[in-house]
């Protein structure tokens, strides 16, 4: 499906695991997003309350570029992360297979975002990405600490991050910085670096939202309703059972 001119669209997908899901619509220049279950996950997302108008959390808590596949069968992504691994750490844009949201229990929420890119500006995305891993942009904790006091303050969210730093992005600022590159601002009025996740997905430019719907809150429910029907019954029987009981 491409773009309509109009508006956004949103295309609900279920019945998928996520590396179904990724697999069948990863494609180099389209953006991922995804949130989580990990506290910098629900940080970023109980932040992101104050651009609801009823202040409900933000779905989403990161951002990322989708590469394209290689000859290695994986497709890629480029993304500014921290990640942590054995004798390792990995802070900065970087560039890691999408096999790392495969994982359904940490990756809960995921969505792939298309805007219709041309060649040209899928090249241009793609070309400044690798330009920020080669020259070890880092990510910066400090700077996501700006934005969240920009959006508990709105008249600094299209100021400078307060505590912007040289050659450092977090997440969704390098996913805007990218697509401004090509001419598209995802959210205008917003400072590049006070740019959140829950931004990029509620843009007005024209693109498709390919949205994973789990049924994960309707299962946890049923379960809760057995659970609740098994007690009360077993309570109802028990009562019978005193009154049958001869005095």
């Amino acid at each position: 499906m491409q773009p309509n001119a109009a508006q956004p669209q949103t295309v609900v997908v279920t019945g998928l695991s996520n590396r179904e899901f990724l697999e069948l619509h990863a494609r180099p220049g389209r953006i991922g997003l995804s949130g989580g279950v990990t506290l910098v996950d629900k940080a970023i997302c109980r932040a992101e309350r104050y651009l609801d108008e009823r202040q409900h959390w933000g779905a989403w808590s990161h951002a990322f570029l989708f590469e394209g596949q290689r000859p290695d069968g994986h497709h890629w992504v480029i993304e500014s992360d921290l990640q942590v691994h054995r004798k390792h750490i990995q802070l900065g844009v970087q560039e890691n297979r999408i096999s790392k949201y495969f994982d359904e229990k940490l990756y809960t929420c995921l969505a792939v975002l298309d805007f219709g890119l041309a060649e040209e500006q899928v090249a241009c995305v793609l070309r400044e990405g690798l330009d920020l891993v080669a020259s070890r942009a880092r990510y910066s904790l400090r700077e996501l600490f700006g934005t969240f006091i920009a959006l508990h303050r709105p008249e600094l969210r299209g100021r400078h991050n307060l505590l912007a730093r040289e050659s450092s992005m977090y997440c969704s600022a390098l996913v805007q910085h990218l697509f401004r590159k090509t001419g598209l601002d995802l959210a205008p009025g917003v400072d590049l670096k006070n740019t959140t996740p829950e931004d990029i997905a509620r843009t007005a430019l024209p693109h498709v939202t390919y949205l994973l719907q789990r049924q994960v809150l309707r299962s946890k429910l049923t379960q809760l309703k057995t659970r609740l029907r098994r007690r009360v019954g077993a309570r109802v029987r028990q009562m019978r059972k005193h009154r049958t009981r001869p005095a």
